[in-house]
């Protein structure tokens, strides 16, 4: 089998992708190996196949550094020494990425302003988000240091909308501190104020029984979305599959984000698709609150969402209030010590647990002995290298 050829890695500017010399089968065999090794627990007649995440063009979002020099910019990450390193052609990104981002590099020449200098703490922009939706449509954000150049940013909107029309979000986002953060908290939209996210169905059936047949996210410029398209809509669709034939009366969409999970399992009115189950998703993030309660709103879909740290919702929850099933989305840390106690215990039947980290996963479900996995997946949601995701379904078998 051939391996794709990066030009990038070769000459060691960019080692990122570090296993995209090993082919796609070896690292999806090497991971399904790994989960299934971490998750001892998980019976192997419980393991459906893993999810490939392509090999090429599947990237949605790039977090651009913005490197070099006024007026030559790099975009792409930082190397030795804080030197920028372009990689203006990296083949993850999806093609709509790629186009567009030699037309940023010359608006941004074009504008005269500096990129900011790690090593010297001097210049303006620090980087450049961007992120494609499957119908091409972008989302440009971009992170600076100073008040005077969002305002100049802001006077230049029509040169970036004629740099890149299929920018439907530009955003300027102030980080003013020397810190190792990807963005501060203030962000100024300069156009619209979603980015819209069809994903569709990928799975026959997925929407039978009461759950969604597609889902439809708003991505404001703050919201958290799983980097790859393809990946999530198997996610989102294997998780809807559950559901539908567990058919469960309430579901509680805990770490919900933008709503995929709550989304996808929820009843449609607009198609006469079940109209029992109570979904609620619950997120810390307000932003992300709002973009779940219009994707909802314009899609019919019969789920509410409120913005709360989840593990303080759920332990503050009347036991009356306990759904039939609970489906946890967290961070690479995991719900912890306290949310896993509070699950085992709680009377929940069932529990969809998607996981970013194998690791956290197996520590979280040892902390559950009334739980059973009845069925795990392993999603690559990022190709050529260690990470993953993993899903497993739970129920609980407490007499």
């Amino acid at each position: 089998m051939i391996t794709p050829s990066c030009e990038y890695f070769e000459a060691g500017r960019c080692r990122s992708c570090a296993l995209i010399e090993t082919p796609i089968a070896e690292q999806l065999h090497a991971k399904d190996v790994r989960c299934r090794t971490l998750l001892a627990q998980v019976p192997q007649t419980a393991w459906l196949p893993i999810v490939s995440g392509g090999e090429r063009d599947f990237r949605n979002k790039a977090k651009l550094v913005v490197g070099g020099e006024a007026g030559g910019v790099t975009l792409g990450i930082l190397g030795p020494g804080g030197i920028g390193v372009d990689l203006r052609d990296c083949l993850i990104q999806v093609p709509a990425i790629r186009r567009m981002i030699p037309r940023l590099a010359e608006f941004l020449d074009g504008t005269g302003l500096a990129p900011y200098d790690v090593p010297r703490r001097s210049g303006e922009l620090k980087y450049v988000h961007v992120t494609a939706a499957p119908s091409g449509d972008l989302m440009l954000r971009f992170v600076v240091r100073s008040e005077q150049t969002l305002a100049a940013l802001r006077r230049a909107l029509p040169r970036v909308q004629a740099a890149v029309p299929e920018a439907t979000v530009i955003s300027v986002n102030v980080l003013p501190e020397h810190v190792a953060l990807l963005e501060g908290e203030r962000e100024e939209l300069l156009l619209g104020s979603s980015l819209t996210m069809e994903l569709g169905s990928s799975q026959p059936g997925a929407g039978a029984g009461g759950a969604s047949s597609s889902v439809t996210l708003h991505l404001r410029p703050q919201s958290f979305f799983q980097t790859n398209t393809v990946v999530a809509r198997e996610l989102y669709a294997q998780a809807a599959q559950w559901v539908a034939r567990l058919d469960p009366a309430s579901i509680w969409d805990l770490y919900c984000g933008v709503g995929g999970f709550a989304l996808a399992c929820a009843p449609r009115s607009d198609v006469g698709i079940g109209g029992v189950r109570a979904v609620l998703g619950v997120e810390v993030s307000a932003e992300a609150v709002r973009s779940a309660e219009r994707s909802a709103e314009e899609a019919s879909i019969a789920a509410r969402f409120v913005a709360a740290d989840a593990t303080a919702f759920a332990l503050s929850a009347h036991p009356e209030d306990v759904p039939e099933l609970v489906i946890v989305n967290p961070p690479r840390r995991g719900i912890g010590a306290e949310l896993a106690a509070w699950l085992d215990e709680c009377g929940a039947q069932r529990v969809i647990y998607s996981s970013c980290n194998p690791e956290s996963l197996a520590r979280d479900l040892a902390a559950m002995p009334g739980f059973a996995v009845r069925e795990a997946r392993v999603f690559d949601m990022f190709p050529h290298t260690q990470h993953l995701e993993v899903m497993v379904l739970l129920e609980c078998v407490t007499v």
